[in-house]
This record gives C-alpha cells, structure tokens and sequence, in this order.
C-alpha cells in the first residue's frame, strides 16, 4: 500500500535523523526530538534550515506512530514530505565530503626568504589574496593582502621607504603565526562540505578555509576556499540528491 509504504519511509529518515544528532551532540535519551533540534539548529547549519520542517516532522511522526484502537495508521505523509525528510535525512547522515565536491588544486606559495616586493608582484599577477609561506618543507605562516597593507601603513606613518621596505623585508617575517587561528580555519578532505559553510557562518573573521589531508597545520594545503566560493557550495548542497 502506497501509505503504508510512506508512512514507513518517512519514520526510518526521521529514526537516522534523531539517532545522527543524538550521536553529534550526545543528547540525552530523555531529551524529546523537538528540543534536539531546536539545540542542534544552534550548532548545524543544516537543521537551521530545516528547523521548522522537523519540527512539524515531529508532530507527524507522532500522528504515524500512535495508532487507532484498531490497528491503522492514522496519519499518512505525502510524497512531498517524504521526499524532503529523506532529502533531509541525507544531508545530515551521509553528507556531500569535501574532496568529493573539491578536487585538490594547485596552491601557490611562496618562500619565506623571498622579499615581499615578490610576494606582492604574485598576488598581483594571480589575484590570489593568500599566500601560504614556507621554509623549506615547513609552512611559516599565511601572507594575504590584508596583513601586507596593514605592515605598508606602518612603515608609512614611520615616514620610511615603502620600495625599501618591500625590497629588504622577507615575506617569512611579514606572516604572523596568530593569524592561522584568528583568520584561518583547517579542515581535512573527508570532512562534510557543510563545514565549510558552517566555519564562515562561526567566524565573521575568517579569510578562508584551508583543505587539508586530515586538517592538521603542518600538512600542505590542497585547497584554499574563500567567501567567493560559497554560493558554489550552497548550490552544491542544495542540488545534492
């Protein structure tokens, strides 16, 4: 039977559902679905965008699972419910992974002992506005436009040669190491593409993401992304099936 089938379909998305946010944010057994997703929608972008659907979900789980004295279901969901809750459901258990939707990518560098009139010069011909910087194997720090100016300003209001400055100054000792936690955050490849979106809506500081293997600073970046990429995201997301 046709409402059968959906009754059952609609009740497994929203079992994975409770059980997904439960196991994220190890709620309570005793802790009603409603107010899991109203706490979730705080910290998931997701459920914040589907706040409302689950909680009418709830009720109508409520409605399917509680039955007549007879033995039927008294509340059947529609195909469109059924769809966006599986839709839903998909999203929050098996969700879109970065390397999946952001294949590994050529990042350009710089090198720590190379003055930053070259740095410069490379943001210019690239429009890249971060830089990663390393000695060697090792990265020292991130160089982007912002931390360039605010060092231009210095050497202005000192009432000394900008061309000097650029020329004698080594892009290694224009980085600020502060800057990997204040204006970066790193995130592995297999981590949700949701994270991403999740990690500019935290920090209204943050100058981009930057993909990993694992997430770690001291691995090589594969991927810069910056508030330039995020509608592509959103669109990644909202089109994932």
């Amino acid at each position: 039977m046709p409402e059968l089938r959906n009754a059952t379909e609609f009740i497994d998305s929203y079992n994975k559902i409770d059980a997904q946010l439960r196991d994220l944010y190890g709620y309570k057994p005793s802790q009603s679905f409603t107010d899991i997703v109203r706490r979730s929608a705080e910290k998931n972008a997701v459920v914040r965008r589907f706040e409302d659907d689950l909680s009418d979900y709830a009720r109508l789980r409520n409605a399917i699972v509680h039955q007549s004295t007879d033995g039927r279901i008294i509340a059947v969901p529609c195909d469109e419910a059924v769809q966006r809750i599986r839709r839903i459901e998909k999203l929050l258990c098996t969700p879109p992974r970065i390397a999946e939707c952001l294949p590994d990518k050529r990042v350009t560098s710089i090198d720590a002992g190379l003055n930053l009139r070259r740095a410069v010069l490379l943001i210019a011909q690239t429009g890249y506005s971060n830089l990663p910087v390393y000695r060697g194997k090792k990265m020292v720090g991130i160089l982007n436009n912002r931390r360039i100016i605010c060092r231009l300003g210095e050497v202005i209001r000192a009432g000394r040669s900008v061309d000097a400055y650029l020329a004698e100054t080594e892009a290694g000792s224009a980085v600020d190491a502060s800057d990997l936690s204040v204006y970066y955050r790193y995130l592995g490849k297999d981590e949700p593409l949701q994270a991403v979106l999740d990690a500019f809506s935290c920090n209204r500081k943050l100058l981009a993401v930057c993909v990993t293997e694992n997430g770690r600073t001291d691995e090589r970046i594969v991927h810069f992304v910056t508030a330039a990429d995020l509608p592509r995201i959103q669109r990644i997301l909202e089109d994932y099936e």
